[in-house]
């Protein structure tokens, strides 16, 4: 594992041949596969085929099914170590709720975790494995539900709405369940950091809430610009429209931004993945705000989350740090 602090300019262009040497690495069938003819270039130096892979985990992380299984049976056994979740409504809709795992000490932080599934996929009840260290180390743990983009009829917007208003939900009645709200902070992974983006370059002043409602946010394997999203397969199941595009690409709002930051993503994620992370990193160093970069060394799309549930994890370490929490205390 290594942590990076600048920018790294030779690492933008992921090419065919590092792909496949990617490929190969995860999987030794990949090199009894003949080349492949390369098509028009649809995206950077990537044709249709490429970038289509690129956004999609599977590709690079043949092993998603078991890290899966892993999850779900930690989660389970989280869940028996400090106690099932205080079921929460931040909202009207039945999906519109959140699971509370509660610290013990008083006036404690809290952190918000939005979780991923290619926005399509998963609820609440899928990560509790995330919450033992952070209960332990004496904070909150929220970990929301929201409407997934199919019942959304293919619209993102619902989905942002909805973490926005799960955020602005928690930091009201945070004391009303022993929270602390001036120590809010979030955390998310995949398509959740895409949401997270969102929360953290939203203007708060429209909701009435302080613009610095967010003391900190960890947003790890995400994308923060919807360009080539859109251009991908994934455009077959989200409507994009250019308001979607422009109005849900974190990096193009950061004027709103006035969160300190870090960012993540592991070196056996997809091309685009690390790309999008970087890119993000670049603007948000370039405009002066607070951010830092950590690089997850031989971690997939979706190790990279298991590191979360680790208080010497790579994310575990960096998200009770930047909280001031301790391990275990």
């Amino acid at each position: 594992m290594t942590m990076q602090s600048d920018h790294n300019a030779a690492g933008r262009t992921f090419s065919a041949a590092a792909a496949g040497a990617a490929a190969v690495a995860v999987g030794g069938a990949a090199m009894a596969q003949p080349p492949r003819a390369k098509g028009p270039v649809v995206w950077l130096d990537m044709d249709q085929q490429q970038l289509d892979d690129a956004y999609d985990q599977i590709v690079y992380a043949p092993n998603r099914e078991q890290v899966g299984k892993r999850r779900l049976f930690n989660s389970e056994r989280a869940r028996a170590a400090i106690g099932a979740p205080q079921r929460l409504a931040y909202g009207p809709s039945a999906i519109e709720q959140l699971d509370l795992y509660r610290s013990r000490r008083p006036n404690a932080p809290v952190n918000i975790f939005v979780h991923g599934g290619a926005w399509r996929a998963n609820r609440a009840a899928d990560y509790a494995l995330l919450a033992e260290p952070f209960v332990t180390a004496g904070a909150h743990y929220v970990i929301l539900d929201f409407i997934n983009v199919d019942d959304a009829g293919g619209s993102l917007f619902p989905m942002v709405e909805q973490v926005r208003r799960a955020v602005g939900w928690v930091y009201k009645n945070a004391r009303g369940f022993g929270g602390d709200p001036e120590r809010l902070y979030l955390t998310s992974h995949s398509s959740g950091s895409h949401l997270g983006g969102c929360v953290v370059t939203h203007d708060w002043r429209k909701d009435n809430l302080p613009v610095d409602i967010l003391k900190g946010a960890t947003l790890s394997s995400g994308m923060y610009d919807l360009a080539p999203v859109r251009l991908s397969k994934r455009s077959k199941y989200v409507k994009f429209t250019d308001e979607m595009e422009e109005a849900l690409s974190a990096q193009r709002h950061l004027d709103k931004l006035a969160t300190p930051l870090i960012l993540a993503h592991g070196t056996y994620e997809t091309p685009e993945f690390q790309r999008q992370t970087r890119d993000f990193y670049a603007a948000v160093k370039a405009s002066g705000k607070p951010i830092e970069l950590l690089v997850g060394e031989g971690y997939n799309h979706f190790e990279m989350l298991e590191t979360l549930a680790n208080p010497y994890g790579l994310l575990g370490r960096a998200v009770l740090a930047q909280m001031r929490l301790t391990a275990g205390a």
